[in-house]
């Protein structure tokens, strides 16, 4: 079992002999930050020597001695490739020594990029294109700087990766319809990941779904066909709902013979006021009858 150095004392990792680690660390080789505690005499020998070239150049040293770093920014110091005790410095003021010194500086602030278009193949098999944005911020500088290379490039190569394995799990319809719980299961995973590096996942959403064109066009025809018969059906509740109104409008009238002589005369009066030359006066069948000669005799 290793011990990888972070600034919060040590995390497991596996491999390595782990008896020899504890003894080292009992014996005093080892100290809370993973550095040697027995910094040994040359160590010392160049901080002196360092100590007395700033004291000797002085006052030009202070010039490249002191160091400003802005309030959203934080230096990791290491003087002669160990950690300085104490964390990170700023914001404000620090002091480096000369030659044997060496910082990074590490900014705060959230970051946003935009993750690439992935090619994702989901779980009913449909191919398709989706990108997203995600917003991160670097909350412990040492850690971001001793247990990852470079924290930002780390945290979009495994935004990607995610993207995919998150989407590979979903149906089509749950990736239109469900962006918001994609959006917080990609957030969890990613903080849950990035935290060993001292990245804080703000935020994540997905920003386009582009769906194939073969694709798009058989979800466009099976919407039309949806709609056509949706409206079919509206149609034939209509003519239902219509054939029963004039069915009681018809045994109504039969009641009484005078109302069918009312409304012809409305009838009339509807076709008088639209100022039509020729007005078609229907006439009863009986009356027809009459008229017609009787073959029966």
């Amino acid at each position: 079992m290793q011990l990888n150095p972070i600034s919060e004392g040590y995390r497991e990792a596996p491999g390595g002999d782990e008896s020899e680690l504890l003894s080292n660390a009992k014996d005093g080789h080892v100290d809370d930050n993973g550095s040697s505690d027995d910094r040994g005499i040359c160590d010392y020998l160049l901080t002196f020597v360092s100590f007395l070239l700033f004291l000797c150049t002085l006052p030009i040293s202070l010039c490249f001695c002191i160091k400003i770093v802005q309030e959203y920014e934080r230096a990791v110091i290491f003087r002669l490739g160990r950690l300085l005790p104490g964390g990170a410095k700023g914001p404000g003021m620090f002091f480096i020594l000369p030659c044997i010194d060496s910082y990074q500086k590490v900014d705060l602030r959230v970051v946003s990029f935009d993750v690439p278009p992935q090619e994702v193949l989901t779980k009913d098999s449909v191919t398709v294109a989706v990108d997203a944005v995600v917003y991160f911020r670097i909350y412990n500088a040492t850690m971001s700087i001793t247990n990852v290379e470079n924290a930002n490039r780390s945290t979009r190569l495994l935004a990607q990766t995610t993207l995919r394995n998150v989407l590979g799990t979903k149906n089509l319809s749950e990736i239109l319809g469900e962006r918001e719980s994609i959006s917080d299961t990609m957030q969890s995973s990613l903080d849950e990941a990035t935290d060993p590096w001292g990245v804080k996942v703000e935020r994540v959403e997905v920003k386009d779904v582009r769906l194939p064109q073969q694709l798009q066009r058989a979800m466009a025809a099976e919407a039309e066909a949806s709609r056509e018969a949706r409206a079919k059906v509206i149609a034939a509740e209509g003519e239902m709902n219509a054939s029963r109104s004039l069915k009681e409008a018809a045994e109504i009238i039969s009641e009484s013979p005078s109302a069918l002589q009312l409304r012809y005369l409305q009838t009339l009066t509807t076709i008088s006021a639209e100022k039509n030359s020729t007005i078609i006066f229907p006439l009863p069948v009986n009356f027809l009858a009459r008229l017609l000669p009787n073959e029966g005799k």
